[in-house]
């Protein structure tokens, strides 16, 4: 099982909204450095929604490609529609990623037996790896943690990305995974949100898909260390040092804000595509305290 601070990486883009693919590179061999477990590439984070679907391709293949074998990489391969995400996923497959992640479809807000259906079948379509990832405050629609049970059953899925910051709900998916697959098949829990991780991995998640790595990888890395290992003094004093990263980093939608304040520390242009806007210019002096009080700027 992938474990540990899992970064959902930035697409960097030129001011103009072409893909700067050096970046790219340079970020990654960055990470690789710095720590970080694990890459997800063109996740929301990577602005899914606006690249093309042959630079969606592209840029996972780029990504397995630099990565190398380095580090662990998913890829961001779903979709509303359940063709689209096989057809990405069989992609993703082909070039050599370790694992996908599975949005919630979005906007068509299926049932609950809609999004089991979609999930099993893309399952089943590819032999690779499949995180599901439930962010209802993007896709409107959640999924409930009996439908994830349901999935957790199934061969190729092995665990989930919890976006939704309810610890008591994510607490009791992880007693009902330990209760239902315990000595079995392993399925992991993984925070998708940077400021309940720490406490989501205490109670036996899998490590954390942040957008707080973007800037602070080493610091998530022993921070999701320290947590996983129980050691909640090490844990608690990481996650003060970034604590305010946590939150100025959603000042404006993600991923405006963490754009800027990886152009503000010299790794990439501040590219954007339409219909996000640059970071307004009430709020720099806000990300920028953030990325000093954390120690990386």
């Amino acid at each position: 099982m992938i474990k540990g601070s899992i970064v959902a990486i930035v697409t960097p883009m030129f001011e103009d909204g072409s893909l700067d693919k050096d970046s790219l590179r340079k970020l990654i061999d960055w990470h690789v450095a710095e720590g970080t477990d694990g890459i997800v590439i063109v996740g929301t984070t990577g602005e899914s929604a606006t690249v093309s679907p042959e630079e969606h391709c592209e840029l996972i293949r780029l990504t397995v490609e630099h990565v190398a074998g380095r580090i662990p990489v998913i890829a961001g391969s779903g979709g509303n529609s359940t063709a689209e995400a096989i057809a990405l996923t069989r992609h993703a497959k082909d070039v050599g990623a370790d694992a996908s992640l599975q949005v919630v479809p979005y906007y068509n807000r299926p049932t609950q037996e809609g999004m089991y259906r979609h999930f099993k079948a893309i399952a089943e379509a590819v032999d690779l790896p499949v995180i599901l990832y439930n962010v209802p405050g993007r896709t409107v629609a959640d999924m409930s943690n009996e439908t994830v049970l349901r999935l957790a059953a199934v061969d190729n899925i092995v665990g989930i990305k919890d976006a939704t910051g309810n610890i008591g709900r994510g607490a009791e998916l992880l007693r009902e995974i330990d209760r239902s697959f315990a000595g079995g098949k392993p399925f992991g829990v993984y925070s998708g949100d940077d400021p309940t991780a720490m406490s989501l991995m205490f109670m036996g998640g899998a490590g954390n898909i942040s957008v707080t790595a973007n800037v602070a990888p080493r610091a998530m890395h022993e921070l999701c260390e320290a947590a996983m290992a129980g050691q909640v003094a090490r844990a608690v004093e990481i996650n003060n040092r970034v604590l305010s990263l946590h939150a100025k980093l959603f000042v404006e939608p993600n991923p405006v804000p963490v754009k800027w304040a990886l152009a503000e520390m010299g790794k990439m242009p501040a590219g954007l595509r339409l219909p996000l806007a640059p970071l307004s210019a009430q709020y720099h002096d806000t990300v920028r305290a953030a990325l000093r009080e954390s120690g990386v700027l």
